[in-house]
């Protein structure tokens, strides 16, 4: 069973980790495997870019196999007498895996493939079959999602300076001024919202943090220049204060859902700050802090007549306003 190779292949290491390594003989009385197995044991080991190799200083002495003594050092969690997935671990790993999807065609991809591959080789035979369901379990949405061909370099390159703190220079075309703008980024975060990949960025020119969509990153280069994180940046934070993608100035909003929506409502939190207040009639009355003032009509309007606007009193009077405009349009 590939459970057992587990437990063999991590025993293994343990074995060849020592000082004086170990002979492929007293591998196979180790592992309880025959010598053939061990040496594609340590075919498997030497793929997997274990720094292992065969040492024999004395003639006539069978050839021990050890590892690097620089490798063990650096990782001293190396002797690993008992390792098992369960299905839990595996579960989680797998519902980790749907959520790749921005990184689609990249590099990172091909690695994250690869190390799954890996990794079913040593879950148990009677439970190969379950991983193709596993994978099914969580199905994300294609719709309305936005298409980042062509920018596999870039998500890969951006990756790369988040994980090394490395400045980099771009080229990105800005809707508002209709024009494509070079600056420098410190890369911080991806964040994903509607379909679409964002970043969260600290522009050392102005000392401030912004979000940029992906998909306009034209060109990026990562310099040698290393930034230090904001400390006082907490990104969960940042995303719960705007009510989409637009952070300005606090609204405080109060809004009465009729009784068909009101269970909807219920069941999802806009804003940190929020309450929901019963009414007599069956309807609901929301209030929270947000930002986003567009992004907040927007999705007021969607309501139609299900949703009446409290306050503040200007976006009560640009809705009707809007909807008024809507009517004369038919």
């Amino acid at each position: 069973m590939r459970g057992r190779n587990t437990i063999n292949f991590f025993k293994a290491l343990d074995l060849i980790a020592r000082p004086q390594g170990a002979t492929i003989k007293q591998l196979s009385s180790k592992l309880g495997i025959s010598t053939r197995s061990v040496r594609r044991k340590l075919d498997l080991i030497h793929e997997l870019n274990f720094p292992i190799y065969d040492d024999n200083d004395l003639p006539g002495r069978e050839k021990s196999w050890k590892i690097d003594a620089d490798y063990v050092v650096k990782t001293p969690n190396i002797r690993l007498p008992d390792i098992r997935f369960n299905i839990k671990e595996i579960i989680a790993l797998y519902l980790l895996r749907t959520e790749s999807r921005i990184y689609a065609g990249t590099d990172i991809e091909k690695h994250f493939n690869a190390a799954f591959e890996r990794m079913s080789l040593y879950v148990p035979d009677n439970f190969q079959k379950h991983l193709a369901r596993l994978k099914s379990l969580f199905i994300s949405p294609r719709k309305l999602a936005k298409d980042y061909s062509g920018k596999e370099e870039i998500i890969d390159n951006l990756t790369m300076a988040m994980i090394r703190n490395n400045t980099c220079l771009l080229s990105y075309y800005s809707f508002s001024g209709g024009e494509t703008k070079k600056f420098k980024i410190d890369p911080l975060h991806f964040f994903e919202s509607n379909g679409g990949l964002y970043l969260f960025v600290q522009v050392p020119r102005y000392n401030d943090i912004r979000t940029l969509a992906v998909e306009r990153i034209e060109k990026l280069e990562q310099t040698t220049d290393v930034f230090e994180y904001p400390e006082d940046f907490d990104p969960e934070e940042k995303l719960s204060l705007a009510f989409d993608m637009v952070y300005d100035d606090p609204i405080e909003l109060k809004v009465v859902f009729s009784p068909d929506q009101a269970k909807y409502i219920r069941e999802r939190r806009f804003s940190p700050k929020q309450k929901i207040t019963d009414n007599p009639d069956g309807s609901i009355t929301l209030v929270m802090t947000t930002s986003g003032w567009f992004d907040v009509k927007r999705w007021l309007l969607g309501f139609g007549a299900a949703a009446r606007v409290v306050k503040p009193d200007k976006m009560r009077q640009e809705i009707v306003a809007e909807m008024k405009k809507t009517i004369s349009n038919y």
